[in-house]
C-alpha cells in the first residue's frame, strides 16, 4: 500500500513538474506561491532592510531610476529605486535563499539540471515615490549564446498593482532578442504593439517566486501605495550555455547545482 502511495505521488510530482515546464515554454513566465515560508521571509526581509540601511549609509548613489523617455509621464522627479546588485555579497542568508532547493527544482523545470548563478539584484520601490521599469526584455544586459537566461524574482514584500507589481506580456519571449530592446528608447516592435498599461499585472504575496525568461517583455508602473516594495531578482542560466563577451555585467558565475561546461581558466580567474 505505501509502496502505492508513494509510486502515486511520484507521478504527480512529475506530471505537475511537466505542466509547469510547459506553460513556462508558452507564457515565458511561471508565478510559485508560498516558495518561501514566512519564517523564511521574516529572516530575508531581516537581511533586505540591513542591507538598505547599510547602502544609505555608503555616501554611494544608490537610485537606480532608469529616466527613460518611456516612463516620464508616469514619474514624478523625486521617483526613485533603491539597488544594489549581488545581495549574498552581504549576507549569508542571502547566499542560502539563492541555494533554496524548491527554488532550484523549479528553475531545473526551465533550464535543465545545470544551474549557473549570474548575478543577484535588490530593488526597492520606497512608498509613493517608488519609480516606474518601462516595457523592455533583459537579453541584453547579460546575452548568452543558447538563450537560457532566466529571471526568479523572490517576493520579500506583497507586490500589489497600487505598490508598481511587475506587469509582463504573456509569451512575448517567442519575440526572441529583439534589438535595442533594453527599455531606454521607443522600439516600434515592442511598444506600438504592447503598452505598460495594459500589460498583464502579476500581483504577488511575500513569499511567491515569478520565473520568467530573458526576452519576456516586462516592466512595472510605479508605487502610489504607502508600502514599500521589496524584490531581489535571481538571474540563472544553464550550465550548457555561455555568456558572450560584448557586455560588461558582472557575472559571478556560481555553481548552484551540476557543472558549468564553459568554464576555464581565464574565465574562472576573471570574475
Amino acid at each position: 500500500m505505501k509502496r502505492s502511495f508513494h509510486c502515486t505521488n511520484y507521478l504527480q510530482e512529475i506530471a505537475v513538474k511537466k505542466n509547469i515546464t510547459s506553460q513556462f515554454k508558452k507564457n515565458g513566465y511561471h508565478i510559485e506561491k508560498k516558495l518561501f515560508s514566512k519564517l523564511d521571509i521574516k529572516k530575508l526581509e531581516s537581511e533586505f532592510d540591513k542591507i538598505i540601511f547599510q547602502l544609505e549609509n555608503s555616501g554611494e548613489n544608490i537610485n537606480a531610476h532608469w529616466r527613460s523617455d518611456l516612463t516620464k509621464n508616469i514619474d514624478s522627479p523625486k521617483s526613485k529605486i533603491i539597488h544594489t546588485h549581488n545581495v549574498q555579497s552581504y549576507s549569508s542568508i542571502m547566499m542560502k535563499m539563492v541555494q533554496n532547493k524548491k527554488l532550484l527544482n523549479l528553475a531545473e523545470s526551465f533550464i535543465g539540471k545545470d544551474i549557473i548563478l549570474h548575478h543577484t539584484k535588490l530593488f526597492l520601490k520606497p512608498p509613493l515615490v517608488g519609480s516606474a521599469f518601462p516595457l523592455h526584455q533583459d537579453w541584453s544586459y547579460f546575452p548568452t549564446k543558447k538563450n537560457t537566461m532566466i529571471a526568479a524574482v523572490v517576493h520579500i514584500s506583497d507586490s500589489k498593482q497600487n505598490m508598481g507589481c511587475i506587469k509582463l506580456i504573456p509569451g512575448s519571449h517567442k519575440l526572441g532578442k529583439v534589438k535595442n530592446s533594453d527599455g531606454h528608447s521607443y522600439i516600434k516592435k515592442l511598444h506600438k504593439k504592447y503598452s505598460l498599461e495594459s500589460a498583464t499585472a502579476i500581483e504577488a504575496n511575500h513569499g511567491d517566486v515569478l520565473f520568467f525568461h530573458s526576452c519576456t517583455v516586462h516592466g512595472s508602473m510605479n508605487n502610489e501605495s504607502n508600502k514599500p516594495r521589496k524584490t531581489i531578482l535571481i538571474q540563472l542560466y544553464s550550465g550548457k550555455d555561455k555568456v558572450l563577451k560584448d557586455n560588461n555585467h558582472t557575472n559571478v558565475q556560481i555553481v548552484l547545482r551540476g557543472w558549468n561546461y564553459n568554464a576555464t581558466r581565464t574565465t574562472a580567474e576573471n570574475l
